[in-house]
This record gives structure tokens, sequence and C-alpha cells, in this order.
């Protein structure tokens, strides 16, 4: 790949810490998606990951310790390196460098690169819990948020001690996201997404419902993932306690009928409408106005039907692509095309959610996509924001597609 000034140029920083493996991954995919890198490694990092990898995945020499360019030129390396940076990655960043990112230290090359630096910075934490619960770090930490430095991570997960708990570093579709957020990656502006997510509840009476297991994870990321592109977003959430995915118009529901009015109020206006909640095929008829009491013996639920939204679609977004979700437990492909021949979506997503890594609760999904044309596209498995990058991808090609500006269909 040519090392153009395109704005997306890369330096990666990479301190001391098990995870510093990571980094010919973490090059890779950046390369992938169109930005030029360079790898800057501290003494400590060499003994987890080599140079001559990262040369190798990122076609360009490792900064190492020197600062002045060997040829002889007299060029100060550090600030030659500052100065081609669009943007600075710390992946994994150690306790020591983030204070002294903080402080404003410079013992070494990255450091004193990161201190002539002066475009946007993230950094994906990665320590032990007990050193990243430290009254000191927190407070280094704070200190380079309000500067603007973003964070990614940590999570909880295995650690390098055996032990399971913060202070892994995050994985590598978010650190890949949060550069391109922040390199300003908004191809999508001008695009409006309608997106729902999440189960809905339809009451029995004022204490119990009937739900599902859905945790709306799949329908959150694929709003992050839009935003993140520059998209305008309403998403229409079920009952879920996600935090809200940042620059997203976010509309909480709780029973089907109240989503399909959520969905009516704002479906004529959207480019593209995703239905990734699990709506309640059915509802009580007639919800007790006070709590049934045990004593009473079983209730006698009469159920109705509760509207298909997705098939609404064709007459409340008729210009729209409109996009379904199918969470099944057996026959996925079978139930797939059914759904994708009988509610007028251009696009269908299915997953099998009987399976525990990717079901409702996981963090990972794998899906088949399905469209009116050519065979299934799987998306292997991977975390539910890289599936959701994916989507987005396919939903944008498919949209150019269906308004006449591209003549290609994506495979």
């Amino acid at each position: 790949m040519p090392d153009l000034s395109t704005g997306r140029n890369v330096l990666l920083g990479i301190t001391g810490g098990i995870a510093a493996y990571k980094a010919p991954e973490l090059v890779r995919r950046l390369r992938d998606r169109g930005c030029a890198v360079r790898c800057a490694l501290t003494s400590a990092a060499r003994s987890f990951v080599s140079p001559l990898a990262l040369e190798i995945v990122s076609g360009h020499a490792v900064y190492g310790e020197e600062y002045l360019e060997p040829s002889g030129s007299g060029e100060e390396l550090h600030i030659a390196a500052a100065s081609w940076s669009d943007l600075l990655l710390v992946a994994p960043a150690s306790a020591h460098t983030l204070s002294a990112l903080a402080l404003g230290l410079a013992d070494n090359f990255l450091l004193t690169t990161a201190l002539a630096f002066r475009g946007p910075i993230v950094v994906a934490p990665a320590m032990h819990a007990a050193m990243w619960e430290q009254e000191s770090v927190a407070t280094r930490v704070e200190e380079l948020r309000r500067r603007g430095v973003s964070f990614v991570g940590p999570v909880v997960g295995a650690l390098a001690s055996g032990e399971v708990g913060i202070g892994r570093m995050a994985e590598i579709p978010d650190l890949v996201a949060a550069v391109e957020q922040r390199l300003g990656g908004r191809d999508l502006a001008g695009v409006s997404f309608l997106v729902t997510a999440g189960p809905t509840f339809e009451p029995i009476d004022p204490v119990r419902f009937l739900g599902n297991r859905s945790s709306g994870k799949m329908g959150f990321a694929i709003a992050e993932a839009a935003a993140r592109r520059g998209a305008r977003v309403a998403l229409v959430a079920g009952p879920v306690a996600l935090p809200t995915p940042r620059d997203v118009e976010r509309i909480d529901v709780s029973t089907a009928l109240e989503m399909e009015a959520a969905v009516r109020g704002r479906a004529a206006g959207a480019d593209i409408v995703v239905m990734a909640a699990a709506v309640a095929d059915f509802r009580p008829a007639a919800p007790a106005p006070t709590k049934i009491k045990k004593s009473s013996g079983p209730p006698d639920l009469r159920l109705v039907p509760n509207p298909d939204i997705l098939t609404l679609l064709q007459e409340l977004a008729p210009r729209a692509l409109r996009v379904g979700f199918a969470a099944e437990t057996g026959d996925l492909e079978l139930e797939a095309r059914r759904k994708l021949d009988t509610k007028s979506a251009h696009i269908l997503v299915a997953n099998d959610v009987s399976r525990s890594d990717i079901g409702f609760a996981s963090d990972d999904n794998e899906v088949l996509v399905f469209a009116q044309h050519g065979a299934p596209t799987r998306l292997g498995k991977s975390s539910k924001l890289e599936i959701a990058r994916q989507l987005v991808d396919r939903f944008a090609a498919e949209l150019r597609v269906l308004r006449g500006e591209s003549d290609s269909r994506p495979s």
C-alpha cells in the first residue's frame, strides 16, 4: 500500500505487556481499512513482539530509540514521526506510559514523539486489574481524558496472571473502530438509519410480562457502527440496560405497539431501516389491571397477534433499504429465505441463537446474510461490533444499488 498523505497515517506506539503480541494483526487490520501505519516500540515491548514482524506487516522500518536519521541528514526522527502522523494509537498502553503521557515526560522515543504530536491520541490500556484500579493511575487517566485523549478499554477478561478481571486490552475491531472515528471517516454523512433493538415486553398484569431473551447488543452495535461513519441514526430500543452509542438518538419503548408507533413516526425519513429487535409475535388481549394472585389459579391468557413491523415497512418506508433479522434455533437457511420472501425485505440477516457462543447474551455473533439476489454470505464469528461494521458496509452498498448509483451487487 503506498504511503500517501491521505489523512489516515497512524503511528502505533507499542509498550511493554503481553498484549503487544497482537500488534501485527492490529497493523494488518488498520491497513485493511486504508490506513498507512508506522510502529514505535519501547524497549520493553521488544520482549513481546518482533520489530521484523512489524516491519513486514507495516511496510516500514520500525522506530526504536534512535533520534537522528541514520543517513546522516540530521533529521530528528521523533519530530518527523510526529509530523507524518494523523493519529497516535498506543496499544497496549502500560501504566507507566499512561502516567508519563499525563505528566509530559519524554524519556523514550514514543513519549518524545507523543510530546511533539498535536493530533488526536487514542490509548488502549492493558495491565493487571490491581494496577488499573489504583488511585494514582485513575488520576492520570482522568487528566488524559480531560485533555481529549480517547480511551478504548480496558475490558474484563483473562489476564496474563491467569486471573479474570478488568485490565485486558480491548479487542482489535474496537481499536480499529476508535481510530476510524477519530480520523473522521464519515462516508455515510447524509444517510439516515432507523434501527430497532432489544426485546419487547407484553404485560400480563402490572408486574408480569411475556418477553424474550434478546439483549439488544446486535442492534446497538449496528447503530454505533453507522453513527461512527457519520450517518444520522435513530435507535428504537426495547427494555435493555445498554449505554446509548455516541451521536445516536435513542427512543425507549417497552411493547410491540410502542415500537410500531415509534417506527411509524420515523420510517418515512429513513434511507435504511434495520429491524434488529426481537419483537414479540403475540400479546395478552386484556392485561389485568391489578396483580393476578396465585390463589386465583392459573390465568386464562388469550393472546392476539402483534403487528409485523418489518412487513409494514413496505408501506411506511417504500424507498428505504429494508433489513430484517431472523433469530432461529433450527432450519436457519429455510426460515431466513421464507422470511425474506414474505416480508418485503431487501436483506435478511439470520443467526442461530441456540448456540451459547453467539446467542442473545453473547458479545460475539456469526450470521448469514440473505438478499433477493445471489447466494447467502456468511460473516464468521467475531465481535458484534465487527459484525455490525461488516453489515453496515453491506447495507451501504445495497443502498447505492437500490438508488441506481452502482451497477455492481455486493458479493
